[in-house]
């Protein structure tokens, strides 16, 4: 029979003398970046994962938007020479049209714009400098996606 006095669960570090078992736990090592409770209430959101999940989302919709758009105004309908203010015009009479060049419209902005947020808080150091720099990007997308918007809903062929 052993005479072995040490716990069964005891497991010693290679290199070290320092034995932890049932009676001697190991410290604790949170995962990196894990919340606490010191951890700002506002913090507390999944909204990078949102962010992630739109951008992998959005960029497939945007390769099938700006192919097909490619495909079907600039190849299959006879080329950048027939692309004009009449073009336009007859393409923008149809709601369809409308639709697919404003679904485009806000997801280009969105995701640019969502990759560009993630730049600054990559790269900009001072919480002053991101706030601004950020304030700028929103203002910029804000002010594209609705003069585009407006450009679409708005347009009139018959302008002289």
């Amino acid at each position: 029979m052993s005479t072995d006095t040490s716990p069964v669960d005891a497991v010693e570090l290679t290199g070290s003398s320092v034995t932890y078992g049932p009676d001697n736990p190991a410290p604790v090592i949170e995962p990196p970046r894990a919340r606490t409770k010191r951890t700002p209430r506002s913090t507390r959101t999944n909204f990078e994962l949102y962010g992630w999940l739109f951008m992998r989302l959005s960029g497939v919709v945007l390769v099938v938007l700006v192919l097909g758009h490619l495909l079907i105004q600039l190849v299959l309908d006879g080329g950048v020479t027939k692309v004009g203010f009449a073009f336009v015009a007859g393409r923008w009479a149809s709601p369809f049209w409308q639709g697919w060049d404003l679904v485009m419209l806000w997801l280009a902005m969105l995701h640019g714009g969502n990759g560009l947020r993630t730049v600054i808080n990559d790269y900009a150091e001072q919480a002053n400098t991101r706030f601004w720099l950020k304030t700028l990007l929103f203002t910029a997308v804000a002010f594209t996606i609705v003069l585009g918007s407006l450009v679409i809903f708005t347009f009139d062929p018959n302008i002289r």
